[in-house]
């Protein structure tokens, strides 16, 4: 297929254009490097650095019909989403009408999207079940929870297949990408560069939460192992509708459980000071992957956090200071 990979200078959008041209497929990628880089964008890839709210620009990205797009582009810092929402709102909610308007328009056939498990919010069952209430407790949740919305109504109004990949924590490194943000908020990368620069402060956010050890519990799910999903679900979606599928290894495990791993993978001594919660952050998220395997007969063969954080570490030693800017 001609595939068009939204955000494929990010994190995980780059993992998966990789994917994505070892199976076979023609990929472009359409970022506009305010937080991706371009030195994770495969060299076999078409680069566009247009930003979805140029119109003149995403028209010329679309001269050609695709046969699908992956739409990973997206503002993704809860605390900063809290913060300065209306932005967030303008280049999520606003980016994907854009690209949708292409799609319905005849853009693509096919549309997979990166959404995330922060559109359940608080969840009232675990693990969480693709048919749990939306109910989010951020501001970057709910513009993910809208653009699940938007995506779904535009694809039963005009007929195409549409599939969002609602993932929960996102993490370790694959074929030379790694996990490089400005400012870095996600707890292993955070982690992991405060043991190779004294000057990169590391803090747990909260101890007071109702779990075992008062940290946060999440589920880990190796990007290599997501972007083996997004390939699935790219080669699964040919029926026309919206389907909305869990990415998660199943099984949580606590911020601290996450620190104790990482000092035995790295062989450092890790103590780090607590700060107070940030605001938006749920207790528990752990997902139910029963949908994942049924469709798309997909198992994260890489989320126990032993192989997580040894990949990420490895990237991270390579890369102390990240990608080029």
């Amino acid at each position: 297929m001609r595939v068009l990979v939204t955000g494929g200078a990010g994190y995980i959008g780059s993992v998966t254009a990789q994917r994505l041209l070892a199976r076979g497929h023609a990929v472009e990628v359409l970022d506009d490097l305010s937080t991706g880089h371009r030195a994770a964008v495969p060299a076999e890839a078409v680069l566009h650095a247009v930003a979805l709210a140029d119109p003149e620009g995403l028209a010329r990205v679309f001269t050609r019909p695709f046969d699908a797009v992956l739409h990973f582009a997206a503002r993704s810092l809860v605390g900063e989403s809290m913060a300065r929402p209306l932005p967030y709102y303008r280049h999520n909610v606003g980016g994907t009408v854009a690209l949708l308007e292409r799609i319905a328009a005849g853009g693509a056939r096919r549309c997979v999207f990166s959404s995330s498990a922060a559109v359940y919010g608080e969840p009232t069952e675990l693990p969480i079940p693709e048919e749990a209430a939306l109910s989010p407790v951020n501001a970057y949740g709910r513009t993910k929870a809208a653009m699940e919305w938007a995506i779904a109504d535009a694809a039963r109004a005009h007929g195409f297949a549409a599939v969002a990949l609602r993932y929960f924590n996102a993490a370790g490194a694959d074929d030379g990408r790694g996990e490089d943000h400005e400012p870095e908020t996600h707890l292993i990368p955070r982690l992991l560069r405060s043991l190779l620069d004294p000057a990169v402060d590391f803090t747990l956010f909260g101890e007071d939460y109702p779990t075992p050890d008062g940290t946060c519990i999440r589920d880990y799910v190796h990007v290599a192992d997501l972007a083996d999903a997004h390939v699935a679900a790219l080669e699964w979606a040919d029926r026309p509708g919206f389907t909305a599928i869990n990415l998660g290894h199943g099984t949580g495990h606590s911020v601290r459980e996450i620190v104790t791993a990482a000092a035995r993978v790295t062989g450092r001594a890790i103590d780090p000071p607590v700060v107070p919660r940030r605001p938006g952050d749920p207790a528990r998220l752990v997902a139910a992957t029963d949908r994942a395997r049924a469709l798309l007969g997909w198992a994260p063969a890489r989320s126990e956090p032993a192989r997580i954080l040894a990949d990420a570490w490895a990237w991270h030693r390579e890369h102390p200071a990240g990608y080029p800017r």
